[in-house]
């Protein structure tokens, strides 16, 4: 694995620096200079990475997949295919200023996404780069990845970073911020090995003009490359507002209990940056909402993407009252496009004051067809397959057993983008493998589990089906939570008495 890279952006054009670097050893008299006098292209908040790609610079490319001459504009990689020939297009070169040549490839990695590779080589002076830049789509969410290094074997993990990421180390006030470096597949070794290849990179100039700054990053190199010992313990965190950033997890299907993935609402700002949203929008104003009574009795419409193709698409919510529960509200999305077909459900009610535990014990087919209620905040467990899903693995859902299930495999298996090509591993794949099939036996009813949903906020539900008598096969508990998931949900700095006598 090591620290091998492969880029994922497109270039970022060279810009003035004028600010200060997360080490503090920037000369402060180099503000307006070009970033090639800068101490850190990877801690200069504008800092630039050169390349002699074509490709314009983008916060984030989005191709979608129609006919072009005929043809898929994405066809899957295959090396029989020779008609499928990548675009040759003449560039400069940003090494020596002549003109080489930039090869293009619009192709499809299976089991992951639409990807564009590009390479760049010149006959005149031999330099080349190699880019691969995602053509998929932003999620809905940003995503944060808080990985414990712990062993050297964390080195090795396998990382997505794209060029909108934030990288953090906490311990060494450590910082790359996003759009300052091009996105990569890479590891987290690799990782650090790039910057410290970008503190390095202007030291000899550095020696000779300012001395104390060059020994200040070099202290600060030192402390980088001892990270890769792991003699203690450190923490790296990426933030990614596009949600297109990734880490392995190399215990799946099981829970990984040293990384914690979040998801979060972008900011307005984040947005801006993401080009999702106009510099000059007015963000002060709400639209005024609708009358509760009215939204309870009509299926509302609105426009959005197809998260499959792209395509325009409709999506109806609805508040529904579900019989011997509460009241949630139900998203469905439905594309006439590629006939994708999501639903999605939230809370329509406040936090319950204690958290939800249900068990249900599987021992008959039918029981696949239980409706089911999976809020974002509960995690999924199966203890006889020691597997643990996570709170908004899957997103809140309202489903059947059987649903649940297939996403669960879906998730794990079937789109698991480290499965399959360079990323698999042989013990890997068979495990998820054999994972899939006992999921397959359980839907089946060959196989005897319980199904456990753990919701601290208390808004997820399985169907009794001999209501409103007790369930034999089902047992529902009630429990206090604890500071961790009170601080998860948001609770324990949330005040809803008093809170004008604070000022």
């Amino acid at each position: 694995m090591g620290a091998a890279e492969i880029s994922l952006t497109s270039p970022t054009p060279k810009k003035k620096c004028g600010s200060v670097c997360q080490t503090n050893a920037c000369d402060p008299e180099s503000a307006g200079t070009d970033t090639s006098d800068c101490c850190n292209y990877s801690t200069c908040r504008l800092s630039f990475l050169p390349t002699g790609d074509f490709i314009q610079s983008s916060k984030m490319s989005l191709i979608s997949e129609e006919n072009v001459r005929g043809g898929s504009v994405f066809k899957d990689i295959n090396a029989d295919d020779e008609d499928w020939q990548p675009t040759e297009i003449e560039s400069l070169c940003m090494n020596c200023y002549q003109n080489g040549v930039t090869r293009m490839l619009l192709t499809r990695i299976p089991f992951f996404k639409e990807i564009i590779v590009s390479s760049f080589s010149c006959a005149n002076c031999g330099w080349s780069n190699t880019e691969i830049q995602s053509a998929g789509r932003i999620q809905d969410q940003g995503v944060c990845y808080t990985l414990k290094v712990k062993t050297k074997q964390d080195l090795n993990r396998e990382v997505v970073k794209a060029d909108s990421a934030t990288i953090r180390i906490p311990e060494l006030d450590f910082e790359i911020p996003p759009f300052t470096q091009k996105g990569s597949l890479s590891t987290v070794e690799g990782l650090l090995d790039r910057a410290v290849a970008g503190l390095e990179q202007d030291q000899p100039l550095r020696r000779t003009t300012d001395p104390q700054v060059a020994d200040k990053i070099e202290d600060f190199i030192q402390k980088l490359k001892k990270l890769k010992d792991v003699e203690n313990e450190f923490t790296l965190v990426i933030e990614d507002p596009s949600g297109n950033s990734f880490v392995e997890n190399p215990m799946a299907p099981q829970k990984d209990e040293a990384l914690t993935v979040t998801q979060f609402k972008r900011t307005v700002q984040q947005d801006q940056q993401l080009g999702l949203r106009a510099d000059d929008d007015d963000v002060d104003g709400e639209p005024a909402g609708n009358d509760l009574e009215t939204m309870r009795q009509e299926v509302l419409v609105f426009p959005t993407n197809c998260p499959e193709c792209n395509a325009p698409a409709s999506t109806n919510m609805k508040l529904v009252q579900i019989p011997h529960f509460k009241e949630v509200v139900i998203m469905a999305t439905n594309c006439d496009s590629c006939g994708h077909r999501t639903n999605e459900v939230k809370s329509g009610g406040a936090t319950e004051q204690m958290g939800t535990k249900v068990t249900l014990h599987v021992t008959d087919p039918s029981d696949m067809t239980r409706d089911l209620l999976k809020s974002e905040t509960c995690s999924v467990i199966i203890p006889e397959l020691e597997f643990e899903l996570g709170m908004a693995a899957v997103g809140g859902k309202f489903t059947t057993l059987e649903g649940l299930l297939k996403d669960i495999k879906d998730l794990t298996v079937s789109k698991n983008p480290f499965v399959c090509g360079d990323s698999s591993v042989t013990d890997r794949v068979q495990k998820l493998t054999e994972f899939g099939e006992k999921i397959d036996k359980i839907i089946a009813g060959e196989l005897d589990v319980h199904i456990i949903l753990d919701d601290p906020a208390g808004n997820s539900y399985i169907q009794n089906v001999y209501a409103p008598e007790p369930d034999p096969e089902m047992t529902v508990e009630k429990y206090t939570r604890s500071f961790e998931q009170n601080e998860e949900l948001g609770l324990n700095d949330m005040k809803t008495e008093n809170y004008q006598e604070e000022k």
